[in-house]
Parts: C-alpha cells; structure tokens; sequence
C-alpha cells in the first residue's frame, strides 16, 4: 500500500470535510463522525480529519500511481467547497 498525508491550514476544514463526504456519498462507500470522515474508493480510501486550525488528509492506495492520481482528485473536489480560500496549500508527505 501507497500512502501519503497532507495537512492543509484552514479554519473551514470541518465545513470542506462534510461537504467534500456528502458529495461523494451518493456514489461511494462514505463514513461521516465527529470531526471525520472516511471515503472509500475502488483502489484507495482517504480519511480526514478537521479541528480548529486545518484538514488533516491521509490517502491510502493500491498503488503509487493511484495514490498520484486520487492526491488529485480529493485536492480538486476540496479546493471546489473551499473556493473563497483555493487553492489550498497541499503539502503531501509519504507516511
């Protein structure tokens, strides 16, 4: 497994992190708790995690070019909730 986590200074993480969960949770397998959430796709799974201060997100994939590609995705969708502050400043680092 590929993985890779990125934590993203914003004082709206919770707000991002609800959204970006019920966007997907139409089509995908999505966890929402309190101050979290887990998105599980077909060859990967990102959790988040939101407090006061940022957006914690860890990405889990099959593989490194998957992981590449779904760092894209998930910082995309994200960066659309949070257009007012995109694009965000995504620090990826393997985990």
């Amino acid at each position: 497994m590929a993985r890779s986590v990125a934590t993203v200074p914003t004082e709206n993480g919770w707000k991002y992190l609800q959204q970006l969960c019920k966007h997907w949770s139409h089509k995908l397998d999505v966890e929402l708790g309190e101050k979290s959430g887990t998105v599980r796709f077909a060859e990967a799974t990102a959790t988040m995690s939101a407090d006061e201060v940022g957006l914690t997100v860890v990405i889990e994939a099959v593989s490194d070019e998957v992981l590449e590609r779904m760092k894209g995705v998930v910082a995309s969708h994200l960066d659309r909730f949070a257009f007012r502050e995109a694009p965000l400043p995504f620090e990826w680092r393997a985990v």
